[in-house]
């Protein structure tokens, strides 16, 4: 008897469509065949299967049966196919309605005595269940991050005597509820650092708030000890919490990844990657013989914090520029390509000199000119072009050390990004774009309009100060949000001075 079990493949952070064919009772020797190309894990179902059903209080089948992972050209990895396989031998041998396994998309591990264990990607199993319009059987933890999904019902399984159980009607399971799942929660205020506990650096802070409110890329510069790593994990604290929308997406590719949201990455709230700068190019950008995400799409509508910038080797950040313009990477195998998501703020830090204290008042610098040039030249025109914002963190005073007065809050600046957010969500709804930092040469010449004086005195800077032509679009944007966090609806002339002032390091 032919049954068929429908479940999914993970290919990148995408789930496609697997159909899980049984037929047993054919002619010869009992043994099952397993064809379409599984890899290794999957192969090895057959014994875990084989032990879960008999521990459940069920039987293999005692004939010739063959089992089809379809379609064949689609490579099948991982545990996820137990559950589906087990279900479809019931189903062949009449122990299962096969009608009733019709209306979900279904995926699990077997432990030996049939429990049922988490896989990757439930959130793309479920996104791929709303697309076939039907239901789906998960893993517990799993269905919970499948529990964001609307519009379709989630069910969540400990066992697969409560999986046989309930598609024979003997049982009721309650889909899982968004308010069910702990991925809902937010995390609260006492939870993350807070800006108040900054000493000085107003021009940083200031610099910080724009580009939040804005989605620009910042880099710091400044020596050891001025607070540009204590800054920049603050920036989550400041950062407009994610819609529904985009924590599906985080957390679609943090499911994919195998990595688990417990703990702090659990809360409702948008990630903060800081990778070491001895990180390998796969690592970074991602990629693997089986496609997986690295820490750019890991921090997907989040920050990716670069400290020691000129330290992370040079491919690395040089294959980084394709993904920071268009928002996804890449990834070609043989087995075909793979793009994944990868929208995320850089954040990043480095010292002025290799000694770090060029232009310290307190610390001598002994780096010559030709040291100076080569350290900053490890960050090309290209990268340097891709960041919008350039601002120096010059070393705290002492005054501002033993200083006991605290600085603004995180709540405080969050209330004029939000504002400055929504002044954005407005502008570009039917744009396809959630930020100032986001837009293209049509955006600018709709919302970013200068006037001869504005556009001479721009003309003006860029001559003087010799900054580069790539510069006018990045100054424009920025002062774009410099005006929508003042509530203006044109772009005035402080608005583009303090605009112009943040690009120190793109002089020619």
């Amino acid at each position: 008897m032919l049954s068929t079990v429908h479940s999914g493949a993970l290919v990148g952070v995408d789930a496609l469509p697997v159909e899980v064919e049984v037929n047993s009772g054919e002619k010869g020797e009992p043994r099952v065949f397993m064809v379409g190309l599984p890899d290794a894990a999957v192969k090895e179902s057959q014994d875990r299967v084989c032990s879960a059903l008999a521990n459940s209080g069920f039987a293999m089948p005692q004939t010739r049966t063959t089992i089809n992972l379809a379609p064949g050209d689609i490579r099948k990895e991982g545990p996820m196919y137990d559950l589906p396989i087990a279900l479809g031998l019931l189903a062949s041998t009449g122990r299962i309605a096969p009608e009733k396994i019709g209306g979900y998309v279904i995926a699990g591990e077997l432990a030996l005595s049939g429990q049922i264990r988490s896989i990757y990607g439930g959130v793309s199993l479920a996104l791929l269940a709303r697309k076939l319009k039907r239901g789906v059987i998960l893993p517990r933890e799993s269905a919970y991050e499948a529990a964001l999904v609307e519009g379709i019902e989630v069910i969540a399984a400990d066992s697969l005597v409560e999986v046989v159980d309930f598609l024979n009607g003997k049982i009721e399971l309650k889909p899982v509820a968004l308010e069910d799942s702990p991925y809902s929660r937010r995390a609260g205020e006492s939870y993350m650092p807070d800006f108040s506990e900054v000493k000085g650096q107003l021009q940083v802070r200031r610099a910080v708030e724009v580009a939040v409110a804005g989605g620009h890329n910042l880099l710091m510069v400044g020596p050891p000890g001025s607070g540009k790593s204590m800054i920049a994990k603050r920036i989550p604290s400041i950062m407009p919490m994610p819609t529904l929308e985009e924590f599906l997406e985080i957390l679609g590719i943090y499911s994919a990844a195998g990595i688990s949201r417990d703990g702090e990455n659990k809360f409702f709230k948008r990630p903060f990657r800081s990778p070491h700068h001895t990180i390998s190019d796969v690592g970074l950008i991602g990629g693997g013989s089986v496609p997986k995400p690295g820490e750019i799409s890991l921090a997907h509508n989040g920050v990716l914090f670069l400290d020691e910038l000129p330290e992370f080797k040079r491919s690395a950040l040089e294959v980084m520029r394709q993904p920071l313009e268009d928002g996804y990477v890449s990834i070609s195998r043989s087995a075909g390509k793979v793009e994944i998501p990868c929208k995320f703020m850089l954040v990043a830090a480095m010292n002025p000199c290799p000694c770090g204290y060029y232009g310290d008042k307190r610390h001598a610098c002994h780096c010559t000119p030709l040291q100076i040039q080569r350290y900053r030249s490890k960050i090309s025109g290209p990268l340097l072009d891709r960041i919008d914002i350039h601002v120096e963190a010059p070393a705290i005073s002492l005054d501002e050390i033993g200083s006991s007065a605290q600085g603004e809050s995180s709540a405080e600046i969050r209330k004029r990004i939000d504002a400055a957010r929504k002044i954005q969500s407005e502008r570009f709804a039917d744009s396809g774009i959630r930020n100032n930092a986001s837009m293209s040469s049509k955006h600018i010449k709709a919302y970013c309009s200068l006037d001869g004086d504005l556009r001479s005195m721009l003309a003006s800077a860029m001559e003087s100060l010799n900054l580069s032509a790539r510069a006018w679009d990045r100054i424009i944007k920025v002062s774009r949000t410099i005006a929508d966090l003042d509530n203006s609806e044109k772009i005035q002339r402080r608005h583009l001075l303090e605009a112009i002032n943040y690009r120190s390091l793109d002089r020619r």
